[in-house]
């Protein structure tokens, strides 16, 4: 009986062995010392002065090539989980041959918190934290924390160590965790790190990477430059399948015009094949620098079609203390708040900012009527205020502490009432003759709120939530099938997508402000694409220029503006019915 459980045994270790294909990789050259090549040297530190991974002590490793002179600046490469890849010697052959550039390799490992007492107790591991994360942390930690460190040290013969702020001479890499963590810091910063090395990449649900084929397809594309490593032995367990989420990777990166490469083999979730391709990889990453790694056309159409070449964001205003309640008149002139502040601009076709109001008492929410009136929500003085043509102030509402305001075109005019997130709200219906209608209540932090462009649809952001309701308004004016609609995208770092401001176009196409960017949704309530703003805020938006097809949106102490294909559905209008949407 024994006999036979060993024989077994045997052919268990076989069958596993039979099973696991071997790895044999040709060298490349540059992978191994070559005589005659200049060798760089590296230098060990540690790190425990992390604000942004408080507590956290770490080693990194610095390679500095031999070819690098410290009166100007050296590219950069930055990699997750310390030295790999034989990156020293690869880095002395590609440099020496001038198939990359002089590069300082920053080699650094993931953090962990020290046990007191080592005897009795284990470290805490913040790997899987800092690497396996979605958010901007780990970029701040390597732009803001280790980058500055490191240009504190100096080479060992006394050279300064400057490194590249141009995020076109950054490239960024790692394996397994290390490299979606790399990934993820150049999807946040394509202007500070712009090339991607990924081996055996975790797209997978450890920590929510799995979104980022649907994130890749909907956000409009960035200035990246990608290398994928992957086997069709890769792990398949819990949180998911490896090889197949690599793949979906490259497709959905394909798919939104991503300069991308990949390598595939059959190996499993080890080292072998990335450090085996890690030379081209630097090679492709490389390739034509210093010419910018340009931005790709996206296959999304709903994306293409909104998106005009050469249009891109223009800053309209900027040192204001919080921006919001931008809306348009007849003529397509801007108005807009800066509500700690408490004063009203205007920006007409000579983009030209003026102050139109000094005392808007915190205005917040603002429209225009189909009469040349302008409504805002006055929320220091607890009232609607309507403003003449010609300047003349009178409360259409009082004893009413709103957020923002929409006008339908018989003058009907709908207010949100927020009291904190926790606490339901109201939406209130104020008539042309003054009465005031409570139409709704319950919603938790209700915000913004728009009209479809037929105006039987009302529209509010629920902030507290990752939702936009729908609401059909009534024949008089209340509100009625009442329903969650819009499905907004939450960042990582946040409980909420905190929609906040949004509007329609002409086409039913709703645009919602969130803290991941600018949501825009078909009339079925799916986000098809996201448009972030140049300084990663967005609190409301408005269609306005002559023409109506140049998106404003407010955003923080800024105000941006871009022109696209699209014009915006004014409530002062005849109500139009759009095209019915593709089911």
């Amino acid at each position: 009986m024994k006999h036979i459980s060993f024989i077994l045994l045997l052919f268990f270790v076989h069958f596993l062995k039979a099973q696991s294909p071997a790895e044999n990789y040709a060298v490349d050259p540059a992978s191994e010392e070559q005589p005659g090549v200049p060798k760089g040297e590296v230098l060990k530190f540690t790190f425990e002065n992390s604000k942004i991974f408080p507590g956290t002590w770490r080693e990194y490793w610095v390679y500095i090539p031999a070819q690098y002179k410290a009166d100007k600046p050296a590219c950069v490469y930055v990699n997750q989980d310390g030295i790999q890849w034989k990156a020293p010697t690869v880095f002395d052959n590609l440099i020496h041959k001038g198939e990359m550039p002089v590069t300082i390799g920053v080699f650094v490992m993931h953090g962990k918190v020290k046990a007191e007492n080592s005897n009795e107790a284990l470290d805490r591991f913040n790997r899987s934290f800092e690497f396996d994360g979605l958010g901007d942390a780990y970029a701040k930690f390597i732009l803001d924390e280790i980058l500055p460190e490191v240009e504190k040290q100096k080479a060992s013969d006394g050279r300064a160590i400057k490194l590249s702020k141009n995020g076109n001479d950054r490239a960024i890499g790692g394996s397994s965790s290390g490299a979606v963590c790399a990934f993820t810091a150049a999807w946040e910063r394509p202007d500070a790190l712009t090339r991607v090395f990924s081996a055996i990449g975790t797209y997978i649900g450890l920590r929510g990477a799995d979104r980022y084929p649907t994130l890749i397809r909907k956000y409009e594309p960035k200035p990246l430059r990608i290398y994928l490593q992957d086997g069709s032995n890769d792990l398949n367990i819990y949180a998911g399948d490896w090889w197949m989420a690599n793949q979906t990777m490259l497709r959905a990166l394909t798919f939104s015009g991503y300069e991308v490469n990949h390598q595939w083999g059959e190996g499993g979730h080890n080292g072998k094949q990335g450090t085996a391709v890690f030379p081209d990889a630097m090679r492709y990453l490389w390739k034509d620098w210093p010419k910018s790694v340009p931005t790709g056309k996206s296959q999304n159409q709903f994306l293409s079609t909104l998106l005009l070449p050469e249009q891109n964001w223009e800053l309209v205003g900027e040192g204001y203390r919080f921006t919001e309640g931008p809306t348009v008149n007849q003529a397509g002139d801007l108005f807009f708040q800066d509500i700690p502040n408490g004063k009203t601009y205007k920006v007409g076709n000579t983009n030209k900012v003026e102050i139109v109001n000094e005392t808007s008492y915190n205005a917040t929410g603002a429209e225009f009527d189909k009469d040349g009136n302008r409504y805002e929500v006055a929320q220091k003085a607890s009232s609607i205020v309507k403003y003449s043509p010609d300047g003349k102030k009178v409360d259409i509402a009082t004893n009413i502490v709103g957020n923002d305001l929409t006008v339908a075109n018989n003058g009907n005019v709908y207010v949100t009432v927020p009291d904190g997130k926790e606490k339901p709200s109201s939406i209130f219906l104020i008539r042309p003759n003054g009465e005031k209608v409570e139409v709704d209540k319950g919603l938790l932090y209700a915000n913004g709120l728009t009209l479809s462009p037929d105006q039987t649809l009302l529209y509010v952001t629920e902030s507290a939530s990752h939702w936009v309701y729908a609401y059909q308004i009534l024949k008089d004016g209340t509100l009625g099938s009442k329903q969650k609609f819009g499905w907004l995208h939450v960042r990582d770092v946040d409980e909420n997508a905190w929609g906040d401001g949004l509007t329609c176009d002409r086409d039913g196409r709703i645009y919602v402000t969130t803290k991941a960017g600018i949501q825009i949704l078909d009339q079925t309530g799916r986000v098809n694409a996201i448009l972030p703003t140049p300084n990663g805020n967005a609190s409301n938006v408005a269609f306005g220029g002559k023409d109506f097809n140049i998106l404003f949106v407010t955003a923080n102490d800024k105000v941006y503006k871009r022109k696209l294909n699209a014009k915006g559905a004014n409530n002062w209008d005849k109500p139009n019915k759009p095209e019915a949407p593709k089911l």
